[in-house]
């Protein structure tokens, strides 16, 4: 039977839940870095979420030319916050949108070549790639569990309870219930998680009470884009490094909803983040990926409809333009965030885990591309600075865990399973050959 439009609703404000932290976490960086005003600060913080829903539309819609026409949600990329918070120290926030123009022109003109390249991503690859992702969550998870890195209440013994009593509510609705209760359970215990946290006089209302009812987006808000060519280049290096990381999601989403993509589809796929970054930046908002998060809720959830992933995107168009509503989901406290994120990033690696199942086990070669990809991309996100006295364009592809180690599977697997052998047919994720 076909679900309510209530219950496809919550669904997809579960999603909006899910991935609304880590979409407005980027903007309040990057702001709060470059100094802006109060006022500033909650245009780029709703213009941001605005375009979240107006990017997951453009990907979750399959036309012609933009969309991978699976249930994607796409939100700023991490990737891009020292990068931008580098170039508006040096050039100015002008320059950051300019950059981010250029950056999502050169997605939209490379996109068609660049999804060629997807035999270099077997299941070894993707799979290596998936698991990364969800282990670098892992510590994200743990410091809003605490309450919040830096916070004064770090590790304290509420912020402990009340992670753990959002986590055991979860397990106990997956143990005990089935069905829609099932699929909303990250819903209902964030709710019951926010519930208690305020009973316990943990939720500041303040943000609702002082947020704007209406607020209308402008095209160039912070003024017009200005062009320098060293910011350009790092932002289209961070563009290539955010499409391979969005290749492993989208081959983790066609493995979860069992539907086969070809290098078209991948194109459009890009052609949607592409135009994301074009329209982000003409609206002062970000560079886009595809976000993990929500792969792993969907496969918690085992909802992988696209009507939920559309609700999604009209949801956060709505708290985009009413940042009075859009508050409300600010007051959740980090560490009932925290408690939810465990099972949904666990679920991230879990499903890397499964895509690693497809790919060939006994090949020496295989397990030493997945030991020392694993072992980078932690490596890295546990020592930051292992990096720190290479140049900061170098720094682009080696501050980060997730690029780190996707970047090193990509290398070794062509080391290995690529040079020197006869073409042969790659099986990405699906069980089928990608054409």
């Amino acid at each position: 039977m076909k679900p309510s439009k209530l219950k496809t609703a919550s669904l997809g404000l579960q999603h909006v839940l899910a991935m609304y932290a880590g979409a407005v976490i980027i903007p309040l960086i990057v702001g709060n870095s470059m100094g802006m005003t109060p006022e500033q600060l909650t245009y780029l913080v709703s213009i941001d979420i605005f375009m979240c829903g107006v990017a997951t539309f453009l990907q979750v819609w399959k036309g012609r030319f933009v969309g991978i026409g699976l249930p994607v949600v796409l939100g700023c990329t991490f990737t891009a916050v020292g990068p931008m918070m580098e170039i508006g120290e040096k050039h100015g926030l002008s320059a950051i949108y300019g950059a981010v123009l250029a950056s999502g022109i050169f997605v939209l003109l490379i996109s068609s070549f660049f999804s060629r390249l997807v035999r270099f991503f077997p299941p070894v690859v993707t799979g290596s790639v998936v698991t990364i992702i969800g282990l670098t969550l892992i510590p994200v998870a743990m410091n809003n569990m605490a309450g919040g890195q830096g916070k004064p209440d770090f590790g304290s013994a509420p912020n402990i309870i009340l992670a753990f009593t959002t986590l055991f509510i979860i397990i106990a609705l997956f143990r005990f219930f089935k069905g829609f209760v099932r699929s909303i359970a990250v819903l209902i215990g964030l709710l019951a998680g926010t519930v208690i946290a305020a009973f316990m006089g943990k939720v500041d209302f303040s943000p609702v009470r002082d947020a704007a009812v209406v607020h209308m987006v402008q095209p160039f808000y912070f003024g017009w884009p200005t062009f320098e060519w060293s910011s350009i280049i790092t932002m289209i290096l961070v563009a290539v490094v955010s499409m391979v990381e969005s290749t492993g999601v989208y081959f983790a989403v066609s493995d979860i909803c069992d539907e086969k993509i070809n290098k078209k589809d991948i194109a459009k796929g890009y052609r949607a983040e592409g135009l994301a970054y074009t329209l982000g930046a003409i609206f002062n908002a970000f560079p886009y990926t595809a976000f993990s998060q929500n792969v792993g809720l969907m496969q918690l959830s085992g909802v992988k409809s696209k009507t939920v992933i559309y609700y999604t995107a009209g949801f956060l168009v709505i708290l985009g333009l009413v940042p009075k509503i859009g508050a409300f989901t600010t007051i959740i406290p980090n560490a009932v965030l925290g408690g939810a994120m465990v099972a949904m990033f666990g679920m991230v690696v879990a499903q890397g885990v499964k895509m690693l199942s497809r790919a060939d086990m006994a090949s020496q070669e295989n397990l030493l591309i997945i030991a020392c990809s694993v072992g980078m991309g932690l490596g890295v996100t546990v020592v930051p600075g292992l990096f720190a006295g290479l140049p900061s364009s170098v720094q682009i592809l080696t501050s980060n865990g997730i690029v780190a180690g996707s970047l090193t599977a990509i290398f070794l697997n062509i080391l290995f399973n690529e040079l020197g052998k006869k073409s042969k047919k790659v099986v990405p994720l699906t069980g089928s050959k990608v054409s």
